[in-house]
C-alpha cells in the first residue's frame, strides 16, 4: 500500500518538475483514501511555505473541515524539512512515509518525530521507493546545471 501512495506523490513531483519547481510531491491519506495532494510551488507563488507537504496538509484540512488529522498518513518524495514536520505534528498526522533522504541539509526528521512536541509523536518510515524518488530530484538538478552551463557559454 505504501508504494501505491508514494507513486501518486511521484506523479505530483513530476507536475512540479514540469513547472520548473523542485520536484517534490506529497499526499495525505486517511482510511486508505487520498484526502490531500500537493507539490512544490515555491518559485511560482514566491512563498517560502509552498512546500508539497504544506499544500497536501492544507488540502486535507480543508476537505475534512478540521485542522486535526488524527489517523492520517503523509507520503512525500523527500524527507520533510523542519517546517513541514512541524505542520505534520500540529495536524496530529499519525505516520509519515518519505522516499529520498535529504542529502544537503539536516532535516531533523527523526528528532522532531520523537520529541513529543505538542504532546504528539509521529511514526516515520524513510526510503519508500527511495531510488525512484532520488532519481527525480537528481535528474532535475542535473538538467538545471546543464541549462545554466549552456547559458554561460
Amino acid at each position: 500500500m505504501e508504494e501505491i501512495f508514494m507513486r501518486e506523490a511521484l506523479r505530483l513531483a513530476q507536475k512540479a518538475k514540469k513547472k520548473g519547481e523542485v520536484p517534490i510531491g506529497a499526499v495525505v491519506v486517511l482510511n486508505g483514501k487520498i484526502v490531500g495532494r500537493g507539490f512544490n510551488l515555491r518559485t511560482k507563488k514566491q512563498m517560502a511555505t509552498a512546500h508539497a507537504e504544506m499544500r497536501a496538509i492544507d488540502g486535507a484540512c480543508k476537505k475534512l473541515h478540521s485542522w486535526r488529522l488524527p489517523g492520517a498518513e503523509l507520503y512525500v518524495t523527500l524527507e520533510p524539512c523542519p517546517m513541514c514536520m512541524g505542520a505534520a505534528l500540529n495536524a496530529r498526522i499519525s505516520r509519515i512515509f518519505f522516499g529520498a533522504y535529504e542529502q544537503k541539509g539536516r532535516s531533523l526528521t527523526a528528532e522532531l518525530a520523537d520529541a513529543n512536541l505538542l504532546n504528539h509523536r509521529v511514526e516515520v518510515t524513510g526510503g519508500v521507493l527511495q531510488e525512484e524518488c532520488a532519481e527525480v530530484l537528481s535528474s532535475f538538478f542535473s538538467e538545471m546545471r546543464a541549462r545554466e552551463k549552456s547559458r554561460r557559454t
